[in-house]
């Protein structure tokens, strides 16, 4: 009996491989593979990614001009797509059937209804409104579309009859793209103005704290909109744009300084900076060679989590009128023509927008959640 469970306890083959494995294994190796078992924020990953791809091949993903006006589907309902045509026969090609609107004399408003007798299939890689893919290439072919005569409104129409599915997908060009810029504005002043105050100490450190504190003590959204408010009314759409991007990450710094300032006050007597110096080591070399390496995957995990509130800075001004405005397409342009209460009861679609937000929120939330996990691999 004691010889069996003498042989049971010896380690097999495999898991004596598996055991060196993660002995010999780097950090990033670690974290990985930790990373992994983390289901939820692999396709928090994958739908993010998904999305970025989306924006960047923006014109070609979407079915129309998003500033091209379908003067006769003026706040068209979304049209369905169709399997099964009225005599029941089936379609392995979905497809539309046509779309007319008429003027209701009583409300003098325009239903939409189909017109069961014309249905158009629907293409892959159809031709459809020429474009310029990224300003540098004409073309005329997008992911789906419908022939000629034809009209494919999946997510409807707004007021001037422009696709809302089209103006989503380039709106998330610019509102995704804030998150990116304004995070690497805000990543450098954090890490920077955070790493001298935590270092070094003394007085730039007690100066440095007072305006954090001050800063963080002003309501957010009110601050936005002083900041907001205060930009050239005739600036360019590009010069509102980086102006929201420098408001934001003027802001958003704080957070991430704190972080960075507690990190290296508990890193700058460690053994492994001592040695550093005594070998003669300068003291920016100190700091970007040994001390951030050593708390890098807690900053992806911070920075991860903080581009979330980016998009719901510049989704907020957008639609408060402080933002970016017409003739720019964020999701908080799109959503303020939901502002209207008697609108919106007519065309519950024009909130479609915020429903990429939220995935977007989500998504970097649960992200970050796997990463800030993973960023611990020898954790249980």
């Amino acid at each position: 009996m004691s010889e069996k469970n003498s042989a049971s306890s010896i380690p097999q083959p495999e898991e004596k491989a598996a055991e060196d494995r993660v002995y010999v294994a780097s950090q990033w190796q670690l974290m990985w593979w930790r990373f992994r078992k983390h289901k939820v924020a692999i396709i928090s990953a994958v739908l993010l990614i998904l999305m970025y791809l989306t924006i960047i091949f923006a014109e070609f993903v979407s079915p129309y001009d998003p500033r091209i006006n379908h003067r006769k589907f003026l706040y068209a309902p979304p049209q369905k797509i169709h399997f099964i045509d009225r005599d029941g026969k089936f379609h392995l090609r979905p497809f539309v059937y046509g779309y007319e609107g008429t003027m209701d004399m009583e409300t003098l408003q325009i239903r939409y209804a189909e017109d069961r007798d014309v249905l158009y299939p629907i293409l892959l890689f159809a031709r459809g409104e020429p474009y310029k893919m990224w300003g540098l290439f004409d073309s005329d072919i997008h992911l789906f579309g419908v022939p000629e005569g034809g009209t494919i409104f999946l997510l409807g129409t707004e007021r001037q009859g422009r696709d809302m599915l089209s103006r989503i997908i380039i709106g998330g060009r610019m509102s995704l793209s804030i998150g990116l810029v304004g995070l690497a504005i805000s990543f450098f002043l954090g890490v920077f103005l955070g790493g001298l105050s935590g270092y070094f100490g003394g007085l730039f450190d007690v100066v440095l704290q007072r305006i954090i504190e001050f800063l963080r003590s002003i309501p957010t959204l009110p601050l936005w909109m002083a900041l907001s408010a205060a930009l050239p009314p005739r600036w360019t759409v590009v010069q509102v744009y980086f102006g929201i991007v420098v408001i934001l990450s003027l802001i958003g710094w704080t957070g991430l300084a704190r972080v960075v300032r507690s990190k290296f006050m508990s890193l700058r007597e460690e053994d492994f900076v001592m040695a550093a110096r005594l070998v003669g080591a300068s003291e920016l070399r100190v700091v970007f060679r040994h001390m951030v390496p050593s708390f890098t995957s807690h900053l992806i995990a911070n920075l991860t989590m903080s581009i979330p509130g980016m998009i719901l800075g510049e989704t907020s001004l957008s639609f408060l009128g402080l933002g970016l405005q017409e003739p720019a397409i964020s999701w908080g342009v799109l959503l303020k023509d939901a502002q209207s209460v008697a609108v919106l009861a007519e065309s519950p679609w024009l909130l479609l927008p915020g429903i990429p937000v939220v995935i977007v929120v989500l998504a970097f939330n649960f992200l970050g959640d796997g990463i800030r996990d993973a960023a611990d691999p020898y954790g249980r």
